[in-house]
């Protein structure tokens, strides 16, 4: 089975830019080739910036793209592979895309449909989406570029990128003085707890949600991703497990890598927790979990799109994987 591996910043679509956003991108590529290439039966084939340095497993085949030149070298890869794995920013519209270029040229594409994307790029659509069925989310609004914070809105608070993807234009607001923002963004009630990630390999039959992750960022009040670790207790595992499942369902995820980014309440009913965003595209918390595994994510993947239902055995035991991770029917 051949599978195409793309990523925006290493596969030819970052031109200079933004270096912290270019290392993580290596870092999720690279994860994905060596995860890939622990299944026998996948040919991999990985897109890769020409100018870019690139660690890659040897049966791994490398494809050399010019900057610049990645929408026609991911057009051609997808066209001959039976599966094409897309990740990129959500900002910009970036990533619904490139999937769309994967999908115009006959590629069948590890990712949600395109109006999941769409949807899952604009945070307040995603908030309202999630409202919409009955979700914990933070109580907030849209503000247009430029927009002051608006009298009356309960501080502090956060504001972050309408369609931005990590910790881009993230902040944490404690007067209303502060700079407006010079890009559409959504401010937020600030929620307290524990800040999780979960991901889920998805499917029109099931999804697997994989162990939960406690993410760690820098202090102060404009935050930095810094990774994450495997969240130990297990009942909060399982509370943000049951979250998670219920947010791919709201969004209708049928395919692909589904992150979900929470924050997990201090009270054990789960009133304090909320959803605070979607991302329809492999996270780097693919760097982590990679190694939990001895099996391919990436085959795993695939079987459960194709509506299979795919086994994954953590190498560690199972108790020791803060819950580990379960099949569950959406």
């Amino acid at each position: 089975m051949r599978v195409v591996l793309y990523e925006w910043c290493s596969s030819g679509g970052l031109a200079g830019g933004d270096l912290s956003l270019a290392r993580e991108g290596r870092m999720m590529l690279e994860a994905l080739a060596a995860d890939a290439a622990k299944a026998a039966h996948l040919e991999v084939m990985v897109l890769v910036d020409a100018t870019r340095p690139m660690t890659l497993p040897p049966e791994v085949r490398r494809i050399a793209v010019e900057p610049g030149n990645d929408s026609t070298a991911l057009a051609c890869a997808a066209r001959d592979a039976d599966w094409t794995l897309v990740v990129a920013p959500e900002s910009d519209g970036i990533l619904l895309d490139r999937v769309l270029v994967a999908r115009a040229a006959g590629g069948r594409v590890l990712a949600p449909d395109d109006r999941t994307i769409e949807m899952a790029t604009c945070k307040q659509s995603t908030i309202d989406a999630l409202a919409a069925r009955g979700l914990p989310v933070p109580a907030g609004r849209s503000l247009t570029a430029c927009e002051p914070i608006p009298a009356g809105f309960h501080l502090p608070a956060v504001r972050k990128a309408q369609t931005g993807c990590g910790c881009e234009s993230l902040e944490i607001i404690r007067a209303r003085t502060c700079r407006p923002a010079t890009v559409p963004t959504r401010l937020e009630a600030l929620a307290n707890g524990i800040p999780l990630g979960i991901s889920l390999l998805c499917g029109p039959q099931t999804s697997i949600v994989l162990p939960v992750m406690q993410q760690r960022f820098t202090a102060g009040d404009a935050p930095c991703y810094l990774g994450s670790d495997l969240l130990r207790d297990e009942a909060a595992a399982a509370r943000a497990m049951t979250l998670a499942l219920q947010a791919a369902a709201a969004m209708n995820a049928k395919a692909g890598w589904l992150g979900v980014d929470l924050i997990l309440g201090e009270r054990a009913d789960g009133r304090d927790d909320r959803v605070l965003e979607i991302n329809p595209r492999v996270t780097t918390s693919i760097v982590g979990q990679v190694g939990l595994f001895a099996a391919s994510l990436v085959a795993a993947m695939i079987e459960a799109a194709a509506g299979r239902i795919a086994t994954l055995e953590p190498v560690a035991a199972p108790g020791d994987a803060a819950g580990g991770f379960r099949l569950a029917r959406l």
